[in-house]
């Protein structure tokens, strides 16, 4: 640009042309030699800022179709915001890596002169738009993330190029002799190995040129080889407050891991205003998208899939509908329900909308499919899957250890996991080690009360568990409450049934099974590698009554009673109750049966379908640590499942 004589052409034309206002098209300029030529990409734009600069404007107002620079592009991620204020060191930045809104040529005459320049929309002139000049603002510390596809890596490294002078001279050099770009450079401290991004469609040149420069040392193995990695994009985060701020580099590491992206090469610049990552083109968009909410930029967002929408499932799901424009709003979390799946059917949606969930499952013409219903959760423009599996399903458990494996959060209330084969089980866990995704079971003890998580703070802080005892079945707690031997045991058998408190077949409940499952996931959890089959069970349904059908069993349910008289009878006069209690001893031992206790036991004293769980540990010896509560129904079981979900969605980095 030559400003003396464009100057000089200005004033004469000025003088000639004494006009209060002028419109002037863009785009077109002369050369050097005054033959007519363009100004070639975003030529009006520059053709603008030149203008401003000759005039010696006050502002520049570039007008467009958005609001301004936006956080991030919002072809990837729709929840980007309008950025208020940037530097032109900001502004450079951006652009520089595939911001579309402003060119980095348009902003050099502005720089120059310290013109400030506005970015409004010419479809909303009442909003601010941006305002880009020396100084930006203060809200940070990064101000937005931009993507840069299309892209590929090359890696020279070796031990011959250790404390070697001239290396990355003679790297460079090559690739400008090939006329190739570099888009971004990283080298480790050590020397051995010194790798550049270029653009895709010049890789092959690029590659041809290091094995040309680096032949001899090629050829005598003091460098191993040039690798050539195609696919690859560069995510920059980009802040004027990132200087001096500790921690960036963490969250933004931090984020990508959770979202199960690899990092192949990092850059950051001593001004500490752009951290540019290198990432694989497949993962590029979940990365950007997880970056950008890991900066708050945007909401946490999770791709949620729910299957089994029973009792427990519908309430979760009616849950998670009431809770979900708040938690967006209040939390920055966005819980997207992707996919809901029955024993028959299922709908797959890309809105994440919980409304008339019920409705929709009902008319959907898919076959449940859980293959497909994964595939469909792992969207690549979503940063994080979770699976909310509230079926009682064996088939579905056997599904765990691969979900997480792959990165897909579990949560469950499904007992068929914990207290399953001990070969799942620890595959589950390797599984989760491997893949670092989350398995979250509260719901599996006590429903909603926090049984597991008090037995995790306890071993976490250091503490040993000598004993741990429990009433874990709300069926049983209500009957054993009541049953003070005026009303036969059958009686309240069928009331309970009747209001709904048994399983359809009261058997499900009194055989104790389902309290064994419990007492053997709180015994896993303690670090005890007990399996179902080793709880010694005391079954409330005698022999002759196990293989009835259900209506059969209900029709002879008085058979029971004399037995439970007896035995109540004698409790009493002892002056004690019954209660049928779950224990997991200090050597290892575990049973579940009905005992007499003391009438000032804690569990003596429970109301309607409490659980209570005692935890007897080196802290807690004289005084047990309890907890107790509501452990039965649909709707505390659906919220300690929902408490779940919140407390992955905040190790993803949501502010819950």
């Amino acid at each position: 640009m030559d400003w003396p004589a464009s100057e000089a052409r200005l004033a004469r034309w000025r003088e000639a042309n004494p006009s209060p206002r002028i419109i002037i098209t863009g785009f077109v300029a002369r050369d050097g030699a005054n033959r007519i030529t363009t100004l070639g990409r975003n030529g009006s734009d520059y053709s603008g800022a030149i203008f401003a600069a000759l005039f010696k404007a006050q502002e520049l107002h570039i007008w467009t179709d958005v609001d301004g620079v936006l956080s991030a592009d919002p072809r990837l991620v729709p929840e980007a915001v309008p950025l208020a204020a940037l530097s032109y060191h900001e502004a450079c930045e951006l652009a520089y890596f595939g911001a579309k809104v402003v060119h980095p040529q348009t902003m050099t005459p502005a720089i120059s002169r310290g013109l400030p320049i506005l970015i409004r929309n010419s479809f909303r002139p009442d909003h601010p738009g941006t305002r880009i000049s020396a100084v930006g603002d203060e809200a940070g510390p990064v101000k937005g993330l931009t993507l840069s596809p299309d892209l590929a890596l090359l890696n020279l490294e070796g031990a011959g190029m250790i404390g070697v002078p001239g290396t990355a001279e003679r790297v460079f050099a090559a690739l400008r002799d090939a006329r190739v770009s570099v888009v971004m450079i990283s080298q480790g401290s050590s020397e051995h190995s010194i790798c550049c991004v270029v653009r895709e469609s010049e890789a092959d040149t690029a590659r041809r040129a290091l094995q040309s420069a680096f032949a001899r040392e090629l050829d005598n193995a003091q460098v191993q080889n040039v690798q050539l990695i195609r696919g690859i994009s560069v995510l920059a985060a980009v802040g004027d407050g990132m200087a001096g701020t500790p921690g960036v580099a963490a969250r933004l590491f931090a984020s990508l891991a959770r979202a199960q992206v690899n990092i192949r090469a990092i850059a950051q610049g001593a001004s500490e205003r752009n951290i540019s990552v290198a990432v694989a083109s497949a993962d590029a968009d979940k990365a950007l998208r997880a970056a950008h909410a890991g900066f708050w930029l945007s909401a946490q967002t999770l791709s949620v899939g729910v299957i089994g929408p029973g009792k427990v499932g519908a309430a979760l799901l009616n849950q998670l509908h009431a809770a979900q424009a708040r938690l967006k709003r209040d939390s920055n979390l966005d819980l997207r329900l992707r996919a809901v799946a029955s024993r028959g059917r299922m709908w797959l949606d890309d809105r994440g909308d919980t409304t008339d969930w019920q409705r929709r499952l009902d008319e959907s013409a898919l076959e449940a499919d859980l293959d497909a219903f994964t595939a469909h959760l792992q969207a690549a423009h979503l940063p994080h899957t979770v699976i909310v599996d509230c079926s009682a399903s064996d088939r579905v458990a056997e599904r765990y250890a691969g979900w997480l494996a792959a990165g897909i959060h579990v949560i469950t209330p499904n007992k068929q996991a914990g207290a399953g084969p001990l070969a799942r089980y620890r595959a589950i866990r390797a599984a989760m080690a491997s893949g670092g995704a989350r398995f979250r079971y509260e719901a599996t003890v006590g429903a909603g009360l926090p049984v597991l998580s008090t037995l995790r703070d306890l071993l976490d802080t250091g503490d040993d568990v000598l004993a741990i005892d429990g009433i874990f079945s709300g069926t049983l707690a209500w009957l054993f409450n009541r049953y003070d031997g005026s009303t036969a045991f059958s009686a309240l058998v069928r009331e309970a049934h009747g209001l709904g408190y048994t399983e359809p077949d009261p058997r499900d409940d009194l055989s104790g099974t389902d309290v064994a499952r419990k007492l053997v996931i709180l015994a896993r959890e303690a670090g005890r590698d007990l399996a179902l089959d080793e709880v010694r069970v005391e079954s409330l349904v005698p022999a002759a009554l196990r293989d009835a059908a259900p209506d059969e069993f209900m029709a002879r349910l008085s058979e029971i009673d004399a037995a439970f008289a007896q035995r109540q009878a004698a409790a009493a006069a002892a002056g004690k109750v019954l209660r049928y209690v779950a224990r997991l001893d200090h050597d290892g031992g575990a049973s579940v049966g009905l005992v007499e206790l003391g009438r000032e036991h804690a569990f003596a004293h429970l109301r309607e379908t409490d659980n209570i769980v005692q935890f007897s540990t080196r802290r807690y010896c004289n005084n047990p640590l309890v907890v107790q509560g509501p452990g039965a129904g649909p709707e505390v079981t659906a919220a300690g499942v929902f408490a779940d979900l919140l407390r992955v969605a905040g190790n993803l980095g949501a502010r819950v």
